[in-house]
């Protein structure tokens, strides 16, 4: 019987042979692998999704919420949901106070099983929140920074970079969901 395959070794395979994916994802994929093995051990285990957009990324955000649960998928549904939508004064938190009370407010409702999935801009007004949590699944853009897979807000290719980083996180849910590798 054979070891089963690690996430390192699938995604590497999946970056390799589908011809949507570019090349800058098997040179970043060191940077990626640790943050999306973490945000798939979460969904797996139950907790909820909470996608958090900068207001030029929403299309995006409302992209990933919609494509995650479509009826054509063959797993079951992902509990993800537009934070903007759930509450959508938070772009007026900014006091550490309020921000604290409103993580108080989502971790009732969640049952402190939830993480926020945060993609934009550093200067959005959204960042500081999405910052607040250690647990956050970052994209910020023009900052470098631990646990962030950052990206360049002024890359030509951003949203086609974007659609790519999705279809590879997709790829891995359904991968983590089914058992086609071992999350580290």
């Amino acid at each position: 019987m054979s070891e089963p395959i690690t996430f390192d070794q699938w995604t590497l395979q999946k970056i390799r042979y589908d011809k949507s994916m570019m090349n800058w994802l098997e040179e970043r994929r060191y940077e990626w692998l640790p943050l999306a093995a973490d945000a798939l051990s979460r969904i797996v285990s139950g907790y909820s999704v909470l996608i958090l957009t900068d207001d030029e990324r929403d299309w995006f955000g409302h992209y990933v919420v919609t494509s995650l649960n479509r009826s054509l998928k063959n797993r079951p549904f992902i509990p993800v949901y537009e934070l903007k939508k759930i509450a959508p004064y938070i772009s007026k938190l900014q006091a550490k106070e309020e921000i604290e009370l409103f993580f108080d407010m989502l971790e009732i409702s969640y049952c402190e099983r939830y993480f926020i999935w945060y993609i934009g801009r550093s200067s959005a007004p959204y960042v500081k929140l999405a910052k607040s949590k250690d647990d956050s699944f970052l994209w910020i853009m023009d900052e470098d920074m631990q646990n962030n897979f950052t990206l360049k807000s002024f890359d030509e290719l951003l949203d086609i970079k974007l659609l790519q980083l999705y279809r590879l996180f997709e790829k891995s849910l359904d991968g983590a969901i089914f058992g086609e590798f071992v999350l580290e």
